[in-house]
Order: C-alpha cells, then structure tokens, then sequence
C-alpha cells in the first residue's frame, strides 16, 4: 500500500468526484482511477460506489477514510520534521474562510506568513453552507483551521478563538416606515419582510436567535450568501435586512438603524480540532494569530 495511493483515496473521498479530486492532485483521471482500483484490490474490498451520478463511500471506505488521513497525517509530520532540520517549511495550508472576513485582514495575514515561509501552499475553501459546512470540514480533516462565526456554538472536536464581534443593524429603503428613525425595537420588526442568509451562516443563527428569544416569527423572502450584496437587495424592495455594519453602504436610497430590545453581536472566530496535531505549517499560522487572540474555548469532549 503507498501513500499516493491513500492521498488520491482521500482526494476522491472529499470531492466526491474522480474529475475534481484529479484536478486538485494535478494528475490525470485515469491515474486517480487506477490508484483506487489498485487500493481496492489491495484491501480486497471496494471502497466506492461509483453506480452513481456523485461518488459515495461504502462501509469499507468509511472505515479506511478516518485510518488513511491519520496516516498522510503521520507522513506529512515526519517530513515537516525534516524540512525545519532543512531550514524551512514547505508543504499545504488549508484554511476555511467565511464569504466576508472583512473582519479580519486576511490578505495582510496571509502575506506576512507567505513572506516568512515562501514553500507552503494555501488553499482558501469556502463552504456553501457556512460556517458550519467548514466546523464539518474541520472534523473530517478536509480543512486545517477556519475563520467561522458559531454564535453560541462549540461543535464537538472543535476548539474555538474569538477574533472580534460587530452589530448587526438594520436596513431598510429610504420609503420605509421606518426610514425617518434611529432605532427600532425588535417587536415592532414582526411582519415585516427580509432579506437574510442560509441556515448555517453565522449571521443568520445570531438572527434567529433574537427572534426566538423575542418569541416572534420571520418571514426571509430570500436567502443570499454574500453580506456585501444584501444592501442591493434591500434597494431593490425584496426585503429590509440584518447586516454587520462595516457592509452597509452610505446611500440616499438606505437607511441604517439600531435594533434594541435584542442581542444582535456577530462574532467571528478562529476555529481548529482538537482531534488531530496540527501541522508545521499549521502551527506558523497560529503563532502569528496567537500574538493577538484570548485564550481558546474547547469544545466538549
């Protein structure tokens, strides 16, 4: 058994798919397929369903993915392990991102990491589902480590770091009956409609959550994913909407308000498992964040 042969398993595992996980190895398909074919015979067992349109695991492939990551995992430390006696770090970085980071200068971050350590490769991946797609990705070993936002969350395998927090404020068009104030109380947003993101968006839990404590119900007439489009949708009357507040623009056609009566602070945090060693590379990243982060809050066993 190789470990090229466990590394492309892993690839078609997590991709679901024998032409992604090719493209992501930089390898032709037809050599993804004979590695598995190859492992398969191996172990005696198959591991795939390939009878259908997406790839599944079988029994015996969900019992190998967990032993073949920990493995690549063990291969990737021994060489790390070489590459600091070397004098340098080389290898992947694989970091979840939420679709808004502004939070954090990420670009700025990445940088100074990049300068200090030219040889290891990043790979930014988001989740469709947010946040909590990449706390999913966390534990299944696809992801290293994830800026996230769990109001009131700590997945199980997952220890978390808090960044910053900002409100969520209100927006609505500037013929709204609310346009010509301030401040809104949450009681008085029932029966309105609004624009808001996914079950699984950091934003969205912190929203439903008001609302639930307020004990009313909302009405989200649709569901976006990018916070930094939500003000245009807003302008274009398909509903008002909980944004954080460093993405809504200054425009006549807006207007901007405070909710009271409701705990409506976003925070993004710095998410890792607690179920596996990080990697060299891993390790840098989190040096360079741990001069500025509290203290991390783990998960329950």
């Amino acid at each position: 058994m190789e470990l090229r042969h466990l590394a492309y398993f892993v690839a078609v595992a997590e991709e679901r798919n024998f032409t992604r996980a090719a493209t992501r190895l930089h390898v032709v398909q037809s050599g993804v397929s004979a590695a598995i074919k190859t492992l398969e015979h191996e172990l005696g067992m198959p591991l795939l369903d390939r009878n259908s349109k997406r790839v599944q695991l079988t029994d015996a492939g969900l019992a190998l993915l967990p032993k073949a990551r920990a493995t690549l995992d063990a291969a990737r430390d021994a060489r790390d392990a070489v590459d600091q006696v070397r004098g340098g770090l080389r290898g992947n970085l694989r970091i979840g991102t939420m679709t808004s980071v502004d939070l954090i200068n990420l670009p700025a971050l990445l940088g100074h990491y990049h300068r200090q350590h030219p040889d290891v490769s990043l790979h930014l991946l988001a989740a469709s589902s947010g946040s909590r797609g990449l706390a999913d990705a966390l534990a299944d070993g696809s992801i290293d480590l994830a800026f996230v936002s769990l109001p009131g969350q700590t997945p199980a395998g997952i220890e978390l770091r808090e960044l910053a927090a900002v409100p969520l404020d209100l927006v609505v068009p500037a013929e709204h009956r609310f346009a010509g104030q301030t401040m809104v109380a949450i009681t008085e947003l029932a029966g309105e409609t609004f624009v808001d993101f996914p079950p699984g968006y950091g934003t969205r839990a912190v929203a439903d959550r008001a609302f639930a404590d307020a004990g009313l119900r909302r009405h989200v007439a649709i569901e976006i994913t990018n916070p930094a489009t939500g003000a245009d949708f807003v302008r274009h009357g398909l509903g008002i909407a909980l944004l954080p507040r460093f993405v809504i623009p200054r425009r006549k056609d807006l207007r901007r308000l405070i909710v009271t009566g409701a705990d409506l602070c976003w925070p993004t945090a710095l998410a890792t498992p607690t179920t596996r060693a990080p990697s060299a590379a891993t390790r840098a990243l989190l040096q360079i964040l741990g001069r500025h982060l509290p203290p991390a809050q783990a998960s329950p066993p």
